[in-house]
């Protein structure tokens, strides 16, 4: 039998994995809970999962986390910064376990893109490629969760302030991007595989318009430059990095890079992504 990994398993990403591969047949005690907090991942346990601690930032913890998996899913870490550090210490620690094959989550068009997110998914490819264990990247791009975790605010102000400049954003809903990723874990072969994945695009305009839909709450998108939504950034409370941080990424979607017409994610889905409207009202219900 084959004995699948999935990394960061009690996070809003893995978990979500870690229950699709028990829906499609996977056997619990086939399936391996990689986490830093194994008491969170109690309920797992219980159902028949193997949890086992595994941190990042905890090098020591790998192998014996990694012992006997097949194929593993790396989760990409939290922590801007410290990403490369830590995936590379699960690939090597993969390496040294005899992984047959890695499923990375890392970021739409890396290699090719402005985005400033995107470098140590990029030095994370390079690190997989490197390793010569036969690799799945899950270009993600994305979430929509990403704009409905400020519904609140959005609602309270009536708009959207950035600095996209008409771009648009083929994000998709976390759960389908879970989904997928359970699919290219069980089926995708060969020595390297790449996914783009993302949802039907839609521009700030067209994310204004279906939260006023959605809610019964006018919501306007207002365009700025990247200069004045840095500005804007820093007057509600962001310091200079942050405002210039979160002001590149908006000049990363002007850009196009957080578009992509590839149907890979309906693909691995087996349908089409959630529509916008949907996973706005479920934020708003």
């Amino acid at each position: 039998m084959t004995t699948y990994a999935v990394t960061g398993a009690t996070g809003q990403l893995g978990r979500i994995v870690v229950e699709e591969l028990l829906s499609r047949g996977v056997p619990a005690s086939d399936l391996v809970a990689i986490v830093r907090t194994p008491s969170k991942a109690a309920d797992l346990a219980e159902r028949g999962v193997q949890v086992r601690e595994g941190d990042y930032d905890r090098p020591e913890t790998l192998p014996a986390a990694l012992a006997g998996v097949d194929r593993l899913l790396l989760v990409s870490g939290s922590e801007p910064g410290g990403r490369v550090a830590q995936h590379t210490a699960v690939i090597d620690a993969a390496k040294a376990a005899g992984v047959e094959r890695i499923a990375y989550t890392g970021i739409l068009k890396a290699g090719n893109t402005s985005n400033p997110l995107a470098g140590e998914h990029e030095a994370t490819e390079e690190a997989l490629r490197a390793s010569g264990i036969p690799v799945t990247i899950l270009r993600n791009g994305w979430y929509i969760e990403n704009y409905t975790q400020q519904l609140g605010q959005y609602l309270e102000r009536g708009e959207i302030v950035g600095a996209t400049a008409g771009g648009k954003v083929s994000a998709a809903a976390r759960a389908d991007f879970a989904v997928a990723a359970a699919a290219a874990l069980l089926t995708d072969d060969g020595a390297e595989v790449v996914h783009e994945l993302g949802g039907s695009a839609f521009d700030f305009d067209e994310l204004a318009a279906t939260i006023s839909d959605v809610t019964g709450t006018k919501v306007a998108y207002r365009d700025l430059s990247v200069p004045e939504f840095e500005v804007e950034l820093q007057q509600v409370g962001l310091d200079a990095g942050t405002a210039g941080f979160v002001a590149g990424i908006d000049a990363a979607i002007a850009a196009g890079d957080l578009e992509t017409d590839s149907d890979d994610l309906a693909g691995l889905l087996g349908r089409p992504a959630t529509p916008l409207a949907d996973v706005v009202r479920s934020a708003h219900a």
